[in-house]
């Protein structure tokens, strides 16, 4: 009979902890193919650009219903089974986002991607479960820095097949992708039977009362949902700018998302040093950062060289924020406990997905009645609102 999740001590293993951050960016990074798309798929749809914004948000908004009512599932029944289930409707969802013929099928087709793709969310406090509490930090860390690859490559590479065979590429690419990775972890993954003391409904009935008896939960997930906000407005609405007033083909925004990659750098560096008790600080820098960031490109924007430039630097200073504060903040809420552990993560993963989904609505919104300069000091916006909360904790005894 396995050993119930409370008792297992072993520390992962180095194989499984780089098979898990694979799995993680894979997986996550159909939530991010369309980003760099939103032109030529709403394009090839007949979507006004008005509504170009629910390519992505849609896919948002799908994530944060599978938070709520699969991820709590994790802490009910078996892992391994639940990762694979899941890694087969996100296969479905991608086959019928490539072939569709319609704006009402690839909608329903990125609802369903962004449902299905929360199994990420299983496997990293699968991974955050597997380790000692030694070297939680640095397995988070390591773990959420391949998420995080996934996230800023699945833009350049989204956009690179677009370029090449269009826009539908990446969707059949990243469904065989999928399929291989259920066969894969099926036969690697360990199983993970958790303690069942409560029913589904209760499971996600219980999330109210995590919500309200977790102030840090509280703290963490708002914070991370204004970055995420900001992250989201960024990457929505870059690609309109560079084609609108650069002239940037597919391939350019491609080379342009690559930037972004540098950020996850700040992943690892971050889990390590959440684990020398530095979370306070590397938040306030996580938010200053952000919010110094899009500062920065709402009051010097034009048509200059100079301008580009600061959007590269952006893209490096944005993405290094949200992914910094992202490993200290799930690193504080895996702290506190394992029974729980899923439930928690789904609760602060659904609330600052629920910011990048404004952001991303707010972004192609704006971006369409008002233009870059709008959508910019929106952006400053998102992270602004989490400095002013900061200041309440510095206040604060904790």
């Amino acid at each position: 009979m396995p050993t119930p999740a409370a008792d297992k001590k072993k520390s992962i293993s180095t194989g499984m902890m780089l098979l898990l951050a694979a799995a993680c960016g894979l997986i996550v990074a159909n939530l991010y193919y369309s980003q760099t798309l939103v032109g030529p798929i709403s394009a090839g749809l007949g979507l006004p650009s008005g509504a170009a914004g629910l390519i992505v948000t849609l896919t948002q908004v799908g994530y944060v219903i599978g938070l709520l009512f699969i991820v709590p599932l994790s802490d009910m029944l078996e892992n391994r089974r639940l990762v694979v289930t899941a890694l087969i409707v996100v296969v479905l969802a991608l086959a019928g986002a490539a072939f569709s013929t319609g704006s009402a099928m690839f909608l329903t087709a990125s609802l369903l991607i962004g449902s299905g793709s929360v199994v990420a969310q299983i496997l990293v406090p699968l991974a955050a479960f597997l380790s000692t509490e030694e070297q939680r930090g640095r397995v988070v860390g390591n773990v959420m820095s391949g998420l995080l690859l996934g996230i800023m490559l699945a833009r350049p590479v989204a956009s690179l097949l677009a370029g090449l065979w269009g826009w539908k590429t990446i969707f059949v690419v990243s469904a065989v992708l999928m399929a291989l990775l259920a066969l894969v972890l099926a036969r690697v993954l360990p199983v993970r039977r958790p303690n069942k003391s409560l029913s589904y409904g209760g499971l996600v009935a219980s999330l109210l009362a995590l919500f309200k008896q977790t102030p840090i939960l509280r703290r963490r997930a708002f914070y991370q949902a204004c970055l995420f906000g900001a992250f989201s407005l960024f990457w929505t609405t870059v690609p309109l700018h560079l084609a609108d007033e650069y002239g940037l083909s597919q391939q350019s925004i491609a080379l342009f998302a690559f930037v972004g990659v540098a950020g996850a750098i700040a992943a690892p560096i971050a889990g390590r040093l959440a684990d020398r008790d530095w979370s306070r600080p590397l938040t306030m820098g996580a938010i200053l950062l952000a919010t110094l960031s899009f500062l920065v490109i709402a009051l010097l924007h034009g048509h200059s060289t100079f301008s580009l430039v600061l959007l590269f630097v952006t893209a490096i200073t944005l993405d290094m924020a949200v992914s910094g504060n992202l490993v200290v903040s799930q690193r504080a809420i895996y702290a506190l406990g394992n029974e729980t552990r899923g439930r928690l993560n789904g609760l602060f993963m659904a609330i600052f997905f629920m910011g990048g989904a404004a952001g991303s609505f707010l972004g192609g919104l704006t971006y369409a009645h008002g233009g870059w300069s709008l959508s910019a000091w929106i952006g400053v916006l998102f992270p602004l609102l989490a400095l002013l909360y900061f200041l309440t904790e510095l206040r604060s005894k904790r």
